[in-house]
């Protein structure tokens, strides 16, 4: 069986010659116009024959135009499905952009927030800083000031009781001075009364005065000591408590300094992080675009390869895939002699 391709390019011819009515022909010695009765035969059967090969071929055309319609069909819903998934997934990538940008910008407000605290933190703690610093100083000063007029009463007092010294030792010697040159003579003073008591009585006073004068001014020196040494005592416990806050605002400095370097770290990951997902995002969106575009092109070119001017391709299908069943059948064939061979040796043995 052969095939001829004719235009128009949809429509085939077919042509059927038979070796062996060909060699009848040639053998015969008679004219064939004397045998109308076997030429009238061979052409009703040839018309026969094409007939039927026409009638089977356009029944399997049919088969295949339809099992192509069916493969075209289910590309489609192929495509149809792959743009849907497709779509799905941009949306889902979307939409997990979205929701990781949100949190970012979330998250970028918390830091922000946080910054913002510990730096209203920081200027608080620098202002009270600032302020014991100044009330030290102010404190120092008011305590040396203290110090100095603490001296000067003490030098003041010193000098005074000097003199109180001084006026005491000098009543006292002036007194026993005063008792020698009165002395009367032995006969003369048991004569003459007794000196009155009144003379004796002014140097008492003033010796008295002179005595509580001096007990006062020990009384001042030693209260004014025991405030010294309680003055010495609170301007130790303040130094110490403003050197240990001094320690204490250098290390909590020295932390937040720390935390906000973290905390710019972080952040300058986190947007880091932020630009790498979008431009994943980015990619992905790419890849997939592309992957749509791939599949309308080969659906384009399915649809495009599917029409009238492809018979002969379809011919030149139909005709290995008859060849393919022919021998397919010859080897059913021999497989069901052998089968049936097998079968009657297992019988009659």
């Amino acid at each position: 069986v052969t095939y001829f391709h004719q235009e128009p390019p949809h429509k085939v011819t077919i042509t059927q010659k038979r070796p062996e009515t060909q060699l009848e022909e040639n053998f015969n010695l008679r004219p064939t116009r004397l045998r109308p009765s076997a030429t009238t035969k061979e052409t009703s059967r040839r018309t026969k024959s094409t007939d039927g090969f026409s009638k089977g071929s356009l029944a399997q055309y049919k088969n295949e135009n339809q099992t192509l319609l069916l493969q075209v069909e289910a590309l489609q819903a192929q495509m149809e499905e792959q743009t849907r998934l497709a779509k799905e997934q941009v949306e889902a990538l979307l939409e997990d952009r979205k929701i990781k940008t949100e949190e970012a910008q979330a998250q970028r407000q918390r830091d922000q927030e946080r910054i913002a605290a510990l730096n209203d933190k920081l200027q608080r703690t620098q202002n009270l800083l600032h302020e014991s610093t100044r009330d030290f100083l102010q404190l120092k000063f008011d305590t040396r000031a203290r110090e100095e007029s603490w001296m000067v009463e003490k030098d003041r007092l010193l000098r005074e009781l000097d003199s109180c010294h001084s006026r005491l030792r000098k009543a006292g010697s002036s007194g026993a001075e005063r008792g020698r040159t009165r002395q009367p003579s032995s006969s003369r003073a048991a004569l003459l009364p007794r000196p009155q008591p009144k003379l004796g009585q002014p140097p008492r006073d003033e010796l008295k005065a002179l005595q509580e004068d001096l007990k006062q001014a020990h009384h001042l020196v030693e209260m004014y000591r025991e405030q010294c040494i309680a003055m010495e005592t609170e301007l130790s416990q303040i130094r110490e408590e403003g050197d240990a806050g001094r320690e204490i605002f250098k290390d909590r400095s020295d932390k937040m300094a720390k935390r906000l370097q973290l905390m710019t770290q972080r952040y300058e990951a986190l947007e880091k992080r932020r630009a790498m997902e979008v431009e994943g995002f980015k990619a992905d969106l790419k890849i997939l675009r592309q992957k749509l575009k791939d599949v309308e092109k080969q659906l384009l070119k399915v649809t495009l390869n599917v029409g009238p001017n492809q018979d002969l391709a379809i011919l030149h299908e139909v005709r290995q895939t008859s060849s393919r069943t022919k021998r397919v059948q010859s080897e059913l064939m021999a497989l069901k002699a052998k089968i049936f061979g097998l079968e009657n040796e297992l019988r009659f043995s």
